[in-house]
């Protein structure tokens, strides 16, 4: 059984009995669907634009009774299917796309990845499903069922007696079934990478289009924070489907070798990251929108133009963020199919490794995006700040800690609290009085410099006795700074941590990871604005609150689930603040 494209791109998780509703929902139709007439150039008819609720209601009524009465073709046919087989008693399977994380005893949680059985799929929002001996309501949306319906539940290869691996078990059940699960599996990829065509298209030429001509209403400002880079993301994936087009065989479709297709587009494939990280700020916009009655007129008539199936704007413009999560676990389901004597094989085995990676890449990007309004909030509680803001270079903190630093001529030697960020190592006072109180005092830039281990015992540079200490020698101006941890640990994550700032800074190099000015100024922005509205920094302390969530982020209620990649860790039992630094900073022992 094919996914069905209908439960991929439902974008609310909404409980299936709830008595309460998000705005623009009712209990009963899940949706409230109104329309609003589109001259066929794209102009709207700005008689419908009215704030009369009834004027309004009868020009919906209109347009529904003429002959832009459109459905989808298939409609529920394919969620009917599923409920019949399930009737019957057949076992119907659905593998995670995400974690589904829940305090709800009636919901079903689950990790991505996890196999569900499916026993009733009647709402098509919430399905109620099994995993071992948990039953419970889970969104379908979270979900991709499986292509081969028939296949056992136990892994491949099975165990027999002896501890030796079953090998009819392992090559299938014959040849001729593991071909057709093959075979399966490339019709999946090649009909829902169609499917998913028409969507990019019906999104760039239904709504895109339409909302370009509407200049009242719409700004380029605005169509870029709804729709992103998925015009983009079209042209790339027109080009992908063709790609995989020459390489099916569709006289033997199991003998098709789409994995070079992968690999050849891996790079193209980062543009999804662009729009993941603004994804949420789509949504924001649009729920903004559509508390304007003329606006969801307006998008419902394009979806009725477009002939595009019932599910609102939203809905389609999650489908990307879906999409480039769904490619790992197709690939890892052909190459569990694939021969090693394949032709494919190596290629499939290669390209799952890199689909995992783009994934990686693009839930870092995302986590580091986020994090750059909390550096610019630790920023604005640091007193007496000189010189560029930390966000014109740098976008992470790798560590923190306190060190005692050592300065010329004197040799004198003074307790600084350290924040390593990309290219550079801010240094800072605590206040005599109040300890959550920094000032800020210097800078180093990590590009010019060199670290050196120092062994205990006479530096001659400094002419002192030192201990658990290390240097940075900058190699233009052969200046050198001296610092001593108070433990040799503290010393070695110090300097495992200029190591890994190191490895992020060529990361970021060689990945073309970069901060656009626009976000950096908005990051500082949104900071100034908050530290103004706020008490006193010794009671706000807003770069404590980004050092406790950085690496524990929350999942607000009001946010749907499938724009997370990565969930949270449980939160850590609260602890004083300075070990709270260096244990939610990213370097971990």
């Amino acid at each position: 059984i094919a996914s069905p494209v209908a439960f991929d791109i439902l974008p609310l998780k909404l409980h299936p009995f709830s008595k309460s509703t998000p705005t623009g929902l009712d209990c009963v139709g899940w949706k409230r669907r109104v329309s609003v007439p589109v001259i066929a150039d794209g102009a709207l008819d700005k008689t419908a634009l009215t704030d009369d609720v009834g004027s309004e209601e009868d020009l919906y009524e209109d347009f529904r009774s003429s002959n832009h009465r459109y459905g989808h073709p298939g409609g529920g046919g394919e969620q009917l299917a599923i409920n019949e087989l399930i009737s019957d008693g057949s076992v119907v399977y659905a593998e995670a796309l995400w974690d589904h994380v829940t305090m709800d005893d009636q919901e079903l949680g689950f990790k991505a990845g996890d196999v569900i059985e499916v026993m009733d799929a009647t709402n098509k929002e919430w399905w109620w499903g099994r995993i071992l001996d948990s039953e419970g309501w889970f969104p379908a949306s979270f979900v991709r069922l499986r292509v081969n319906q028939d296949e056992p539940m136990e892994d491949y290869p099975l165990k027999v007696e002896g501890g030796k691996e079953d090998d009819s078990r392992r090559f299938g059940m014959g040849q001729t079934t593991k071909d057709q699960m093959r075979t399966n599996v490339i019709n999946e990829i090649i009909s829902t990478e169609r499917d998913y065509i028409k969507h990019l298209k019906d999104i760039c030429e239904g709504y895109i289009k339409q909302c370009r001509k509407r200049a009242d209403m719409f700004t380029e400002e605005q169509l870029k924070t709804i729709f992103g880079n998925i015009e983009d993301i079209y042209r790339c994936q027109k080009k992908f489907v063709k790609a995989l087009e020459k390489k099916f065989n569709k006289d033997h479709p199991h003998l098709s070798e789409v994995g070079s297709c992968f690999l050849e587009y891996q790079t193209e494939f980062q543009i999804y990251s662009e729009y993941c990280n603004n994804h949420p700020n789509a949504c924001m916009e649009l729920s903004r929108l559509t508390k304007v009655n003329k606006y969801v007129y307006f998008f419902e008539a394009c979806r009725l133009l477009q002939k595009m199936i019932d599910i609102s704007l939203d809905g389609f413009l999650l489908t990307p963020v879906q999409k480039i999560c769904k490619y790992p676990l197709q690939l890892a389901e052909l190459l569990k199919y694939t021969n090693p004597q394949h032709r494919d094989f190596k290629d499939v085995e290669a390209a799952l490794n890199a689909m995992k990676n783009v994934a990686r890449l693009i839930n870092e990007r995302k986590r580091r995006l986020e994090n750059i309004d909390k550096i610019a909030q630790w920023q604005s509680s640091i007193e007496d700040w000189e010189g560029e803001d930390v966000l014109v270079r740098s976008s992470e903190l790798i560590y923190s800690g306190e060190l005692a630093k050592v300065s010329h001529p004197q040799a004198k030697s003074q307790q600084r609290m350290f924040f390593l960020f990309d290219h550079q190592l801010v240094c800072c006072k605590k206040d005599l009085l109040r300890r959550d109180i920094l000032y800020y005092k210097s800078r180093i830039n990590m590009d010019d410099m060199e670290i050196l281990d120092v062994e205990d015992g006479k530096d001659k540079d400094f002419n002192i006795s030192v201990k658990n200490a290390f240097k940075l020698h900058c190699r233009d101006t052969e200046e050198v700074h001296l610092f001593c941890a108070k433990k040799p640990e503290q010393k070695q994550r110090w300097l495992k941590a200029f190591e890994n700032e190191r490895r992020q800074v060529q990361l970021d190099q060689e990945t073309g990871f970069s901060i656009t000015e626009v976000q950096k100024k908005q990051a500082m922005l949104n900071a100034s604005k908050q530290h103004h509205a706020g008490k006193p920094k010794a009671v706000t302390r807003p770069y404590y609150d980004f050092l406790m969530r950085q690496k524990h982020p929350t999942l607000p209620t009001t946010l749907p689930q499938q724009q997370v990649f990565m969930l949270a860790e449980p939160k850590r039992k609260p602890s004083n603040f300075w070990q709270n630094i260096s244990r939610l900073t990213p370097f971990r022992k």
